[in-house]
């Protein structure tokens, strides 16, 4: 019989089971197929969890990533990494810290996609290297329950529930989906405590070729970190609540084309504490509160050999602040507009060349405008041995956040400068796709140029760190290959960066984000079909990380991985047993210099899927 897809909770994350037996559910997963292990041993997965051992993205975590991560693509900065929810672009006003915080649950998603040149050029905003982009997952009439206790005091618990009418709107399906999911741990280190919980609730309308999705979530987390932001050996805490709605719709319109729009509103409280243990008084001294919005249309139109790809976006923002009071504004909207065509010349019946060359236009009220070219050669075939190639150059922008512009220049623990400007990034690299003796991947080389690049650095005698402006030249290559045996899944990836930066005159000891990348950096994921219901799934990071002072404890070298047992008998269809473990052999590397590492983490679970 031929194995068909169906539903499963693996390792507390919803995910596609191979299964002998005929089943009518439509072939859909939330994991990333690059990565084996989305769900962490220490608290529920989260969109971020997939993206722990993703290739072509680094993420520095502090506590669990989970908690807190810094996601980087091609040795960029937290900062200028984008998120694209459905049709729009989201970000985080205050920090790139919390632009992941996404009070999303996975099985609403689909797998993250790594946007990077042209493509992240023309379809996202304020962000200048790349973007991670989730779309919508059409919903299922099926529900799982997960349960799971660990070290450290950790359990956690997980429900998620959908359904599908008979009720039709206008021809579409009605269809609606609910997700809890909560966790709370003492936490790897002293003070390194944490609880979660996170609500969510979705009606879709779907038809053959459109889908529209209406969604609602919120999120509080709450966790405990020594040196959590600070390199002076403080136990420092984080206390957030997320709260974001939005409105997507999409319709495919066959050969390429599709037509996309949405809304969103979203709303982050971040109660920051130096010292968990200071009197703080009826005002503490770091609470923050912002409130994004925005809107996005977008979409792909073709006449024969030529196609007009565009898009605009608007998104607006507000800060609330007890400390980030120094700047000169609290409230901005940003504006982008972009018109790139495309135009195809075909050699055979599956042969052609591809070129496109447009441009993108930012403005915002509270900056200068910008005009950025985007272009792009291809040449697509359908050989055995390749079926991409690409050159491409494209420019991208975008406005610094409140933290780095409305800090105080000459006291506290965050020195910010009013003064920095427009960011803009200029991207060259050369790429191909294609398929070699059973094995499939992609590779590029890039070079990048980031202009007036905020980083956060920090001078030996001052108790702070400070907001500067760097130029940064970036050379790379990032290679991804993956190959299936009949019982083996092989991901390989490997990412290789230099870097030459220019502060622009300031004094800089040590750089905190900019300067902190792996100048190797190699994945491995493996996948292992063990028979009778077992089956192994190992993910690995091999690092050799740029040197940086700040970094005391663990050296600039690490081997980190993440490993996964799951158990499903096959007498009780739908339940699950694993055994997950994080930071598998302990590694004490720090992620970002003066932040300590979280130990290794066990934990052991049960799922049932219905």
């Amino acid at each position: 019989m031929k194995p068909s897809i169906i539903l499963g909770w693996a390792g507390s994350a919803l995910a596609l089971c191979a299964q002998s037996v005929p089943v009518s559910l439509p072939e859909l997963t939330v994991y990333s197929a690059r990565v084996a292990n989305q769900a962490p041993a220490g608290t529920f997965a989260m969109p971020v969890s997939a993206l722990r051992y993703e290739p072509l993205v680094d993420i520095a975590g502090r506590n669990l990533a989970e908690a807190q991560a810094d996601v980087t693509i091609r040795g960029g900065i937290f900062e200028n990494t984008g998120v694209r929810l459905g049709a729009v672009s989201l970000f985080d006003p205050q920090t790139g810290h919390y632009v992941t915080e996404l009070p999303v649950a996975p099985a609403m998603l689909g797998a993250p996609e790594v946007r990077t040149g042209s493509d992240h050029a023309m379809e996202s905003s304020n962000s200048t290297v790349g973007a991670i982009a989730y779309g919508w997952r059409p919903i299922q009439a099926a529900g799982a329950v997960a349960l799971a206790a660990g070290q450290y005091g950790l359990n956690r618990q997980e429900v998620y529930q959908g359904w599908l009418s008979d009720v039709r709107l206008a021809g579409q399906q009605v269809a609606a989906d609910v997700a809890w999911a909560r966790s709370e741990s003492d936490g790897s280190l002293a003070f390194g405590d944490q609880n979660f919980e996170r609500v969510n609730a979705r009606v879709q309308l779907r038809s053959a070729i459109a889908q529209t999705d209406l969604f609602a979530g919120y999120q509080s987390k709450f966790f405990g970190w020594p040196n959590l932001y600070t390199p002076f050996n403080s136990n420092e805490t984080e206390n957030l609540q997320t709260l974001l709605f939005a409105l997507n719709h999409r319709t495919d319109l066959g050969g390429g084309d599709f037509f996309e729009g949405g809304l969103w509103h979203r709303r982050n409280k971040d109660d920051y504490a130096f010292n968990r243990f200071a009197a703080l008084g009826p005002i503490h001294p770091f609470q923050h509160t912002t409130w994004a919005r925005g809107a996005a249309v977008g979409g792909r139109r073709s006449a024969g050999d030529l196609a007009w790809n565009f898009r605009g976006e608007v998104m607006a923002d507000e800060l609330r602040s007890s400390s980030l009071t120094a700047g000169r504004y609290h409230t901005r909207t940003l504006t982008k507009f972009s018109l790139v065509p495309e135009k195809a010349w075909r050699l055979s019946n599956t042969d052609r060349w591809v070129l496109k060359a447009g441009a993108s236009y930012d403005d915002s009220n509270r900056s200068g405008s910008a005009v950025s070219p985007v272009l792009e050669i291809a040449r697509e075939a359908n050989a055995a041995t390749w079926r991409r190639l690409h050159l491409s150059y494209a420019q991208t922008t975008q406005l610094p956040t409140y933290t780095a512009l409305n800090s105080s220049a000459t006291a506290g623990l965050f020195r910010g400068n009013a003064a920095l400007g427009r960011e803009t990034s200029h991207n060259l690299e050369i790429g191909a796709q294609g398929g070699w003796a059973g094995w499939s991947g992609q590779v590029a080389l890039f070079y990048r140029r980031d202009d007036a690049l905020v980083d956060w650095t920090f001078r030996r005698g001052v108790t702070a760190r400070s907001a500067n402006a760097v130029d940064v030249d970036t050379t790379g290559v990032e290679l991804v290959a993956r190959r299936s045996w009949g019982a083996v899944d092989l991901v390989l990836g490997y990412t290789g960066l230099t870097k030459d930066a220019d502060y622009r005159g300031a004094v800089v000891d040590a750089s905190f984000y900019a300067l902190n990348y792996a100048r190797h950096r190699l994945t491995a994921a493996l996948t292992v079909r063990l028979g009778h219901g077992f089956e192994l799934r190992m993910d690995n990071v091999v690092r050799l990380q740029a040197k940086n002072f700040l970094r005391v404890v663990g050296g600039d070298n690490a081997v980190t991985s993440a490993v996964g047992v799951t158990y499903r008998p096959r007498a009780w269809r739908g339940v699950e047993f694993s055994v997950l473990a994080d930071n598998a052999f302990d590694s004490r590397f720090q992620d970002i210099p003066a932040v300590p590492a979280a130990r290794r983490q066990l934990s052991v679970g049960m799922s049932y899927v219905w």
